[in-house]
């Protein structure tokens, strides 16, 4: 388990990453967003969003997983658990 990622700092980077997506109102991003719910995003924007954090953390994630992420904390919770993550 030592070679995940700490979840505080895999937050912080999903986070970061979720508000810099330019269709994103920046103040309405938290922890715990609803991709579509709370931020409005649409699914083409949501597997976007998906990208810019494969691009983050440096590993690709695959599509039948990337379907299912929705929320902060579920990309969160994802990437956390990935040992490719960086």
């Amino acid at each position: 388990m030592g070679s995940f990622l700490d979840k505080s700092e895999v937050t912080d980077r999903v986070v970061s990453v979720v508000k810099n997506f330019q269709k994103i109102d920046p103040t309405k991003v938290t922890s715990n967003a609803h991709f579509q719910k709370d931020l409005g995003l649409d699914s083409l924007d949501t597997v976007e969003v998906v990208m810019a954090l494969e691009e983050e953390f440096g590993f690709e994630i695959p599509d039948n997983e990337a379907d299912k992420i929705s929320t902060i904390s579920h990309a969160v919770e994802f990437i956390a658990s990935h040992p490719q993550a960086k």
